[in-house]
This record gives structure tokens, C-alpha cells and sequence, in this order.
């Protein structure tokens, strides 16, 4: 086996200073002055949300300010990461939603587990969970990250729809019951 010897060439008297080098490196610093600044000052200043954002899973409530879930637990079924958790209740028949099978007794996601997927949104039939546009969810510890049915509703608030099934059920079931007797 050969062995080759490289040869090497004398480095100049600019490259024995490193000036090239020096003035380079001023360059891209000189360069980076004179940019306008992108940096942010957040909280004051915030970056424009995409239209099409996914961020924090939340429940909403009808126009009258009833809870839209109905328990169904598709939502619950459909996570992948399993960060929500139902516990369906039952409605009192004196109740206005009478007319509704159940509600959930506890509503739970973890947002240490939610991966901002959007399924939970796209399977509700009753359209009570939605991804809203905030996404600096933070909390100081494990526990305050779990947001439960109180909070949930908190942070979703009312969503303003033309479906009011609710209601039309309600009046369809008197009706129901007015012809019986």
C-alpha cells in the first residue's frame, strides 16, 4: 500500500492574521444591524394566527347557555393520544333538557397529552368541542395542566350557531305529549 504525502501550501501573510476571516465574520454582523428587527416582544406583541390553527381543545355552549355535550363519548373514543376522559351523567327529568339521553357528569383533557389533532372537534355530532385559536396554554404544574368540565367551558364560551335542535326537540316532544291526551 502506497503511501501519498500532501503537500501542504504556505498560508499568506493576510491568511497568518485571519483578517479575511475577521472582516467576514463583521460582514454578517453589519448585515444584521441594518435588517429590520424580527424578534418579537412577547406578550405585547404576537404573531398572526393561521385561519386554519388547531390549538386548545375547548367546550362550548349554545346560544342560551346550555352545555352543548351530550356525552356521546366519540370524542373521547377517537383521541389518539387518549387525553380526554368522560364520565356521562344523568339529566334530572324536571330539568330543561329533559329531553336530552345524558350529559357528562365530568369532562377532562389533559393538555400534556393533547397532540392538537382536531378529531375531537371533527367527530362531535352535537359540535360542543372546538380547537380555539389560543396556543400559549401553560400551567405550573401537572395537575393545573388537566382542564376539567368548569374550565373547559371557560375557555370555549359561547359559540353562536343556527342549529337549535335542542329547541325544536323541546317543542316537538310537547307537541308529542299535547296530542296524547
Amino acid at each position: 500500500m502506497a503511501i501519498k504525502i500532501v503537500v501542504r501550501r504556505p498560508l499568506t501573510f493576510a491568511e497568518r492574521t485571519y483578517l479575511p476571516q475577521i472582516i467576514a465574520g463583521l460582514k454578517v454582523t453589519w448585515d444584521n444591524m441594518m435588517r429590520p428587527p424580527v424578534t418579537l416582544q412577547y406578550p405585547d406583541e404576537r404573531p398572526a394566527i393561521p385561519k386554519n390553527y388547531r390549538g386548545v381543545p375547548t367546550l362550548v355552549a349554545d346560544t342560551n347557555g346550555r352545555e352543548k355535550c351530550v356525552s356521546c363519548q366519540l370524542c373521547e373514543f377517537v383521541c389518539p393520544p387518549k387525553a380526554i376522559r368522560i364520565t356521562p351523567g344523568e339529566i334530572s327529568e324536571t330539568s330543561d333538557n329533559a329531553h336530552v339521553e345524558k350529559a357528562p357528569k365530568e369532562f377532562e383533557i389533559n393538555m400534556l397529552r393533547c397532540i392538537y389533532c382536531g378529531l375531537c372537534q371533527e367527530v362531535c355530532p352535537e359540535e360542543a368541542i372546538f380547537l380555539q385559536s389560543q396556543y400559549s396554554l401553560t400551567g405550573l404544574t401537572r395537575e393545573s395542566m388537566v382542564n376539567n368540565k368548569a374550565k373547559l367551558y371557560e375557555l370555549g364560551g359561547t359559540l353562536p350557531d343556527n342549529h337549535h335542535k335542542w329547541d325544536k326537540k323541546k317543542e316537538e316532544a310537547e307537541k308529542q305529549a299535547g296530542g296524547q291526551h
